[in-house]
């Protein structure tokens, strides 16, 4: 990978750290609407940093959810489960953000932060195969 790609990759997964320490601080003070927030957004960058591993991006949440399967699921590169999570927190985040008298209960938010934890993992490891320049 050329080193502006690097940088980019970089970027997006530290934002993804970021975006996890900010639910772990707010599972601290039991927030819980806003930790399935920080850890889908937490997935979401690390799917952007991955989806830059080969040159791809999409303006809409959808679009990223979509190529993550077409390009990293489908091929076997990351599992299934890692995309029934990503559109677990995504669809959860949807509704805890914009829909009304619908607040995310405790296990649920720290359910959906493990998996925030594991995605971000499996993608670090995917990226890491990908850099040492395995095919798929």
């Amino acid at each position: 990978m050329n080193r502006v790609k690097d940088a980019l990759i970089s970027y997006r997964l530290e934002q993804a750290h970021h975006a996890l320490r900010q639910a772990e601080v707010l599972a601290g003070v039991e927030e819980w609407d806003g930790v399935v927030n920080r850890a889908y957004y937490a997935m979401f960058y690390a799917a952007l940093a991955l989806l830059l591993t080969k040159g791809l991006g999409a303006s809409k949440h959808t679009g990223v959810l979509a190529l993550v399967d077409r390009e990293f699921v489908r091929p076997g590169l990351l599992p299934s489960a890692m995309s029934r999570v990503l559109r677990d927190a995504f669809n959860q985040r949807q509704r805890s953000d914009y829909a009304e008298l619908t607040p995310t209960s405790r296990e649920r938010a720290l359910e959906i932060l493990g998996h925030a934890r594991e995605f971000i993992e499996a993608v670090k490891n995917v990226i890491l195969w990908e850099r040492e320049g395995n095919q798929p």
